[in-house]
């Protein structure tokens, strides 16, 4: 609890005891002046309720009439007011009104204070100071933004990572658990990368920065975390603009309750009493702060979970999906590649392998760093010359005075080249030299431990259709989406194919539902942007992957998209449940208090306890199924 939530809690008990004795006292030792017993009643009021008059009087100097403030302000007020002039110096309900109301705001602040903590924890993850090596060999604290990529830090035992980097030198175990919400610690060593925001554990670390502090996970996350709550959900744009014009409109009712039938009837106590009693349950509380509470509670959760989501209003989203895409590469598989097979047609496997791993010399892909582990051996650059990348196809390069091809099956068919069929699974890598067929290389990558658990988890809650979108030649491809459980795949894809496959997905099902991509590629952002809701892999995903995402997977486990999906469901279902019984309880009571069926007492349950009722309900949604 907070320092200011402890002094109102103690304001509380202090009214409370005050509000009591006032109760209590004059059943003892009966009181009838009536002035004394307004001060009597006053001193538990102003205790407890004075700093919600001084914000309604600071508001109205504002131009700020119509909140909360003013309403309990104006009923609390009226009650005391009724009691004096009607002389029966009963001030127990406005006293009552004012006290109920700040327990309410109480409750409030503490569900909106666990909600944050949930975000909050994460903005742990920052850095404050990083060990900067000097040319020299001396050690220099510094602010971990102003070090540049390629500088050397030294990461001692029990301190967060500062920037991204690649170990240069020792080993220890890495806490990822505040990114990735994965509880076992990670062991790394030298030429491991490690991410900002993650703690080392034990052993001493030297690590070659590779992004600046501004383009480090650590500070995307943070981005990211922050400025969540600007994107809100329909819902809660919903209760913004209802609260805007509903206030103003029951003020209004109010005081045409008090006057029209009081200058018909000339009753004006009875039907003042009814409009303040029409004022307190008017009051949105309920709404104004359970709805957005609910949707923060969920982004919240989630985050604990290594789930990033960037607004309530992908989470809504989130939640009508039934159909979503995958990448394969990274995304169901690890893309962690190896050479599995080598079959040369008219030269050896070593010069087979030589030509493959020169083409792919300057590549970064996962496919190419695995033909040059294989080729063990260091590339010269300067062998190579007229190197031209062709996006979906593959390599093309002059190396030794031969044209070296090396890529896909498009490759061969473009320069007219005649291939072969390999039957092993895999990816295949054609290499030709002149024109001339040289043989393939065979590419193996392994399917996450969770990737089936994840489609069949997305079934189970309410996905009707998955799909799998690949570069990868069509046996490799089918035979992966077969052993998943996939229901449809499309193979030998170029990263604008994808993306028509996508809009083509979106057509198909706009009356049933909604398309999430999930991909980790630089190629898979123009898909993750065009997808009703884009998912990136944090963790191994490209920075454009991350950018264009609406969630990101952290731990880049695809099981992850199960739990974001059912915290997304619980979340829009607490939500509607918080919308429907605020509005059910205060049309009923304000319609019974229209009529003079109900007091000042029910107006404090319709108004403060509906908003606890609706504040628990909605800090559920901070509790995932990993809590259990």
């Amino acid at each position: 609890m907070s320092r200011k939530q402890k002094i109102t809690l103690i304001r509380i008990i202090i009214a409370a005891a005050l509000f009591a004795a006032y109760l209590i006292v004059p059943i003892i030792i009966p009181i009838k002046n009536k002035y004394f017993q307004l001060a009597a009643a006053l001193v538990p009021f102003i205790a407890v309720g004075w700093d919600v008059i001084f914000k309604s009087i600071r508001n109205i100097a504002h131009g700020r009439i119509f909140d909360e403030n003013f309403l309990m302000t104006v009923a609390a007020s009226g009650a005391f007011v009724s009691g004096f002039v009607s002389g029966s110096g009963d001030y127990a309900e406005g006293t009552a009104v004012m006290l109920f109301y700040q327990i309410g705001e109480l409750f409030q602040s503490i569900a909106v204070g666990k909600s944050r903590k949930s975000i909050a924890s994460l903005m742990d993850i920052r850095p404050d100071s990083a060990n900067l090596e000097m040319p020299d060999g001396s050690i220099v604290q510094t602010d971990p933004e102003e070090i540049e990529t390629g500088s050397i830090i030294i990461i001692k035992p029990g301190e967060r990572i500062p920037l991204d980097g690649i170990i240069e030198n020792g080993s220890a175990s890495i806490d990822t658990s505040a990114l990735t919400g994965e509880s076992a610690p990670k062991d790394c060593t030298a030429g491991d990368n490690v991410i900002s925001g993650c703690i080392n554990l034990n052993g001493l670390l030297k690590v070659r920065t590779t992004k600046k502090f501004g383009d480090s996970t650590v500070a995307k996350i943070l981005d990211l975390v922050e400025n969540s709550g600007s994107k809100k959900s329909k819902a809660e744009n919903f209760i913004t603009k209802f609260a805007k014009y509903y206030t103003p409109i029951v003020v209004f009712s109010a005081i045409a309750l008090a006057l029209i039938p009081s200058l018909i009837t000339g009753d004006w106590g009875t039907w003042v009493n009814r409009a303040l009693v029409f004022l307190v349950i008017s009051c949105p509380c309920a709404l104004v702060i359970s709805v957005p509470l609910s949707f923060f509670g969920g982004i919240g959760g989630a985050s604990r979970s290594g789930i990033l989501i960037k607004g309530g209003n992908y989470l809504e989203v989130l939640s009508k999906v039934k159909v979503i895409a995958f990448d394969k590469t990274g995304t169901l598989t690890k893309g962690t590649f190896k050479v599995t097979a080598i079959h040369p047609d008219i030269i050896s496997e070593e010069k087979l392998l030589e030509y493959a791993a020169y083409a792919e010399g300057f590549s970064t892909h996962p496919i190419a760093v695995s033909v040059r582990e294989a080729y063990k051996k260091d590339i010269d650059s300067s062998k190579i010359s007229n190197y031209s990348e062709i996006p979906g196809h593959g390599i093309r390069c002059i190396f030794e005075g031969k044209q070296i091809y090396a890529g896909n099956d498009k490759l061969m068919d473009k320069y007219g080249i005649k291939w072969k069929q390999c039957h092993h699974s895999g990816t295949v890598i054609h290499v030709a030299a002149d024109e001339i067929y040289a043989g393939h290389i065979i590419i193996s990558d392994e399917i996450k431990e969770d990737s089936k658990e994840a489609i069949e988890g997305l079934k189970k809650c309410g996905v009707k259709k998955t799909v799998m979108l690949t570069g990868d030649n069509k046996k490799t491809g089918i035979a992966i989406a077969d052993k998943l459980g996939v229901d449809e795949a499309y193979c030998e894809l170029l990263p604008d194919e994808k993306v028509g496959i996508v809009e083509k997905l979106i057509s198909e099902n706009a009356d049933t539902g909604k398309l999430a991509f999930v991909g980790d590629g630089i190629n898979d952002a123009p898909v993750i942007s065009r997808a009703d809701i884009g998912i990136a892999m944090g963790a191994s995903g490209s920075d454009a992957a991350i950018e264009a995402a609406d969630i990101v997977l952290m731990n880049d486990n695809p099981s992850n998209i199960v739990t974001a999906i059912n915290i997304s469901k619980k979340t829009l279902k607490i939500a509607n449940q918080n919308i429907v019984f605020a509005l059910t309880v205060k049309i009923l009571i304000l319609a019974l208090s229209s009529l003079g069926f109900t007091n000042m007492w029910a107006a404090v349950f319709a108004d403060v306890g509906v908003s606890v009722i609706a504040i628990l309900n909605a800090m559920r949604c901070l509790k995932t199924a990993s809590d259990k």
